[in-house]
């Protein structure tokens, strides 16, 4: 997979964020309503990558800088979001490469701690984020009080390379 830095808005992010809305509102009824902008993502307070396999856009993920807030947020997250690999390439570790390359480039912009929300309904996910070394944290975001709602973190420990991720 050749993983590249885009905006949140090129057109194969917005592709594959389409796609992952109707994943959302396949299992949840209801698309993903949390506010983001592009420019969120912009480094070096936040970094968004897609995966090609074969020139084809697979995989996405970015994360966003989040600091102490009302909604649950600490000073020194990174916000993961919009972590989605197309059906017909999951299986193969990408979610996991993108996964290690977002955590590196937080921790390298000062990041302390990566975060992410998903739902009961996203076991694979929830899966993938345990066997990373995520655990449970205070629930935060549009979602903390939605009873589906999972919230994990990971503290991240400073720039290493994605193989030692």
């Amino acid at each position: 997979m050749e993983i590249r830095t885009l905006r949140y808005d090129h057109p194969d992010a917005v592709k594959l964020n389409e796609r992952v809305q109707l994943e959302y509102v396949e299992r949840y009824g209801d698309g993903d309503l949390t506010p983001m902008e592009a420019t969120q993502f912009d480094p070096p307070q936040g970094l968004y990558l897609v995966g090609y396999v074969d020139g084809e856009p697979v995989a996405t993920g970015g994360w966003r800088a989040q600091d102490e807030s009302p909604d649950g947020h600490a000073d020194g997250d990174a916000e993961l979001k919009r972590m989605y690999v197309v059906d017909e390439a999951r299986g193969r570790g990408l979610a996991r490469r993108i996964l290690a390359e977002l955590e590196v480039s937080a921790a390298a912009a000062g990041r302390s701690r990566m975060v992410l929300e998903t739902g009961l309904k996203q076991p694979e996910a929830i899966a993938l984020y345990e066997s990373c070394g995520y655990t449970p944290v205070t629930k935060f975001g549009l979602y903390r009080h939605e009873e589906l709602s999972v919230c994990l973190g990971k503290e991240l420990n400073g720039p290493a390379s994605p193989a030692e991720v």
